[in-house]
């Protein structure tokens, strides 16, 4: 058996993972008796965890929110701060960051008391994020959303389709999925009988039914690129490229439009990410400096078509501006 100490902590981490645990469950878990685990769960409460208990055949435990902030050493302003912290960066369409935030955003909005938890929301609403083109969603409705889809619990919600109709869907809620600067969720239709992607800015008053089901496989099992399908969202290009010069010379430039990690004095990685290869081309063109790709391949034959098509201009140009290289220049752009 764990100390009190680490085995307060375990416990603590299984009530943020389910929404409800038996107690013999929770207890077998813990390795400890029942008498035990209402010790233990009297000292998380002591702690300033609201941890609920009810009794009879389906009575176990469950973490809810409470009047006080946990021990995690933040006051109300420290945890308002992290709640809308990790709401942004939930949203921000970082791969590996967005659900990673939303987990954690989910375990403190649990234990967030409901003072705070509108302070989150009106701080969220209110501020306007350059990094962010979509819709802000309350961090509220994603934690309670994830948390759904998580516990396999029916949802229902209003829904406003495309064209503009309300609708009141009923839905199996398999995952929350970040694309293009939007949330979305991927669920059944239990009323279309047939899977559906539903944009969280369109959906309002999400309302838990607490009716388990057993989860169906996703056609496919890609959420994200089930979603992709149903929006028909661009797939976006991640290009990397080693830039002859300075980082911040680089960064005064192009700084907004992606990240900037010094190689040397005179060297810089530039990392951009966008659904077409244009704008990263033009961003390069206005470096004025030289550069090699490091990834991917189809950014090469991009630059090749639009060095090809420059070369061309300016070979059948140069007339106008007397240059007697125009055959030099229409043999190199023959190479290319």
């Amino acid at each position: 058996m764990a100390n009190t100490s680490s085995r307060t902590l375990t416990l603590l981490s299984l009530l943020q993972t389910h929404r409800h645990w038996p107690g013999a469950d929770l207890a077998a878990r813990l390795g400890v008796s029942e008498r035990t685990l209402r010790r233990d769960v009297d000292r998380l409460r002591e702690l300033g965890y609201p941890v609920h208990a009810s009794r009879g055949t389906d009575g176990g435990y469950q973490l809810e929110p409470g009047a006080v902030l946990p021990p995690l050493l933040l006051d109300d302003e420290e945890g308002v701060a992290l709640a809308v912290g990790m709401g942004d960066t939930a949203q921000s369409g970082i791969a590996g960051l967005d659900e990673a935030a939303m987990r954690a955003l989910t375990k403190v909005v649990q234990v967030l008391p409901p003072r705070l938890r509108a302070r989150v929301n009106a701080l969220r609403a209110m501020t306007v994020s350059a990094s962010s083109a979509g819709p802000v969603i309350p961090a509220e409705v994603l934690a309670m959303i994830a948390q759904v889809c998580r516990d396999q619990e029916r949802l229902r919600f209003h829904y406003t389709t495309r064209g503009g109709a309300q609708t009141e869907r009923e839905v199996e809620p398999h995952r929350l999925v970040a694309l293009g600067g939007r949330w979305y969720l991927v669920a059944y239709d239990l009323t279309r009988h047939d899977w559906r992607s539903f944009r969280l800015d369109r959906l309002t008053q999400p309302r838990n039914t607490g009716s388990p089901f057993l989860p169906r496989p996703l056609p496919g099992g890609d959420a994200a690129a089930f979603v992709r399908t149903a929006t028909q969202a661009p797939t976006a290009h991640t290009v990397v490229v080693l830039v002859d010069a300075p980082a911040e010379r680089v960064r005064r430039m192009v700084g907004q439009w992606g990240e900037i990690e010094p190689v040397d004095d005179r060297r810089c990685r530039l990392t951009m990410v966008s659904t077409s290869l244009d704008w990263p081309t033009q961003a390069l063109g206005n470096l004025g400096a030289e550069f090699e790709v490091v990834q991917p391949p189809e950014f090469v034959d991009h630059l090749r078509d639009w060095g090809t098509r420059f070369l061309h201009a300016v070979g059948r140009s140069a007339g106008l501006a007397g240059d007697e290289t125009s055959p030099q220049v229409r043999s190199k752009a023959a190479e290319l």
